[in-house]
């Protein structure tokens, strides 16, 4: 695990070593263990390192093969690489190392570009030819790793992290407007390859890159949905995959650990390392608050003890995030739509004192259908198919087992037409500018993209291709910003092709998502954890801290002093009416009030 920077000069001139040198120094927390750099004339290639495998310096990158004729840095773990090692052994290959890093290195000698079907893991690299003047690059099935570049007709800057780009661009960086849009109405971000900056792009989720003669071309090299065609498998093999891929993540030669949050997807993680894989001495991290208070989880983490020996925990507060706030958004990069995002921020930093590497239990939603809104989704796809009689009985269940209309809802909600879907979402937020919604709300293509889905698997595939990213990003950044390594066993593609080719009952039947594993935890998990209805994950009690006075403080300063740039996007009388309201305990609009502070700081901290 590691960071990667890098420049292309497409007009010949030599890059320069403070470039790079400055862009490694903005991100070394993702690598504090070792550096490296590359120059040959017009092309420069940076890296920082963090030592999970192998953790001599035979791990030192910028890599080259043994003819030096090809150059690799690279960011993330192949977890199968003690297989592809043995495999290329077998075709003649010697290794000096230990590291999955070689073991890419060579792949790529033998199978060139197809190497990447072969790598079970996450992943972002680029490799050079020396010889050829080339350039390859590539980026994981699902975006766990990250990839951003800014190019212009003279050259291509690249890094794992935007504030390493933004410490040496020169082009100015402006504010992508419709992405702010998305962000205040749909509480979304990462969608597509655009950020928040027009000038700074992503290299997609599932996309290789190449550089020849100074073109720079984008490749898709692998389709999910193209994927998802495979036998369905019951709840025991459902199991046996699972596991697997739980055990080719506690591959490392650092101490390993796991972030609890009590429900479900974390809870089946430590259930399968400690019923499954028989490994006694792992770790846990978990943010709790008192008793009763929104998101606490103690009731759900303490059915883990007798699973784990060694809990650990940690209290975010009003006052801890006051405090963290500025570090937090540096950390992030771009504006985020929760502080639920903090809650995780506030586990890395607990966790870096007893681990390296962490893993989470994000992308189980997505595949099984997790989110509560999916009820919707199914539903929709049950009347569409006038299968009446499932309808009924589905929402029976939904009914019984939530005593909530939620579901009903969100059926109502996704069969508007997208317009009417748009308007519905910014009436919600009604503080956004009448001129900056009228601007704005034709381009948006979530509510088409995202909420158009004709059936609960297509919105299922949808949610890899436009959401899960941007909680990826903030894993990946959160626990990067302590140095530690964050592996996701559910999005092992060997888990998710067989997951989304199940029928629609393994993931809702009788009111319960993710049925299959539910149905594969029996015996294994605490029935209190497998049979949870509820969803909250690392939320926190924020609608009570931003009634604290040092927020009030804060935050009537936002409103009542707003820079030109936050009254461009935010009615900020109507946003102080909403406040007040909150204060008063009339509503609960903690989450719009997140989004203005996180807006506003953003905002400005792009002016130093």
């Amino acid at each position: 695990m590691c960071g990667i920077v890098g420049e292309i000069n497409f007009n010949n001139q030599e890059v320069e070593r403070d470039t790079l040198t400055k862009m490694m120094r903005t991100i070394r927390h993702r690598g504090p263990d070792d550096s490296g750099y590359f120059v040959d004339g017009s092309v420069g290639l940076g890296f920082v390192r963090l030592s999970i495998l192998d953790l001599s310096l035979a791990g030192h990158q910028p890599m080259m093969s043994d003819d030096e004729k090809l150059v690799l840095i690279y960011n993330g773990e192949i977890y199968n690489y003690i297989e592809l090692r043995e495999e290329l052994k077998a075709k003649g290959y010697t290794f000096r190392s230990n590291t999955d890093t070689e073991v890419l290195l060579k792949s790529y000698e033998e199978w060139g570009e197809d190497c990447l079907d072969r790598f079970n893991g996450m992943w972002a690299f680029v490799i050079y030819n020396k010889e050829t003047k080339e350039i390859f690059g590539a980026r994981d099935r699902f975006g766990i790793k990250p990839f951003y570049y800014c190019k212009d007709k003279d050259s291509l800057l690249f890094a794992s992290e935007i504030k390493a780009i933004k410490s040496v661009v020169q082009t100015p960086l402006t504010v992508n407007e419709q992405a702010v849009f998305d962000y205040l109405s749909f509480n979304r971000t990462d969608y597509s390859n655009r950020t928040f900056y027009n000038e700074i792009y992503k290299i997609p989720h599932g996309h290789s890159f190449s550089v020849r003669d100074r073109e720079f071309k984008l490749k898709r090299w692998y389709d999910l949905k193209s994927n998802c065609n495979k036998e369905p498998i019951d709840a025991k093999e459902y199991l046996e995959l699972f596991t697997s891929s739980v055990k080719l993540r506690m591959r490392s030669d650092v101490p390993v650990g796991v972030c609890l949050s009590g429900g479900l997807d974390s809870s089946s993680i430590i259930s399968t390392i400690s019923k499954r894989l028989k490994i006694e001495d792992i770790k846990s991290f978990s943010a709790v608050y008192e008793r009763g208070q929104r998101g606490d989880e103690s009731e759900f983490i303490d059915e883990m003890r007798s699973y784990l020996n060694n809990m650990h925990f940690t209290t975010p507060t009003a006052k801890s995030l006051y405090g963290d706030i500025e570090d937090m958004i540096n950390t992030l990069d771009e504006p985020v739509p929760t502080t639920s995002i903090y809650a995780q921020y506030s586990v890395m930093k607990l966790a870096k004192q007893y681990a390296v590497v962490t893993l989470d239990g994000q992308g189980a939603d997505e595949q099984l259908a997790g989110y509560h809104y999916f009820y919707g989704f199914y539903f929709k796809e049950l009347l569409m198919q006038f299968s009446l009689l499932n309808f009924s009985l589905e929402m029976f269940h939904y009914l019984r087992r939530h005593k909530s209309l939620y579901g009903v809802k969100t059926l109502l909600f996704f069969l508007l037409p997208k317009s009417l879907k748009t308007r519905l979402r910014v009436e919600d937020a009604s503080y956004i500018q009448k001129s900056f919604y009228q601007k704005y709300r034709q381009s948006s293509t979530l509510a088409g993209e995202l909420y158009g889905a004709k059936s609960l698997k297509e919105s299922l595939l949808n949610h890899f291709e436009y959401k899960l990213e941007h909680l990826l990003k903030w894993s990946d950044l959160n626990s990067m910003r302590f140095s530690i390594e964050s592996r996701v066993p559910f999005l092992d593609y060997r888990l998710v092709e067989q997951t989304l080719s199940l029928h629609n009952d393994s993931y809702i039947k009788k009111g319960l998502t993710k049925y299959i594993l539910r149905e594969s935890m029996k015996s294994i998990l605490p029935e209190k954890i497998r049979m949870r209805y509820d969803k909250i994950g690392f939320a926190t009690p924020e609608d009570e801290w931003f009634r604290e006075e040092f927020f009030q403080e804060m935050i009537m300063k936002i409103l009542n002093s707003p820079t030109k740039e936050f009254q461009k996007y935010v009615n900020t009388t109507k946003a102080l009416e909403m406040y007040k309201r909150h204060l008063n305990r009339e509503i609960n609009c903690s989450k719009d009030i997140w989004k203005w502070i996180n807006l506003d700081l953003w905002l400005k901290n792009n002016k130093r």
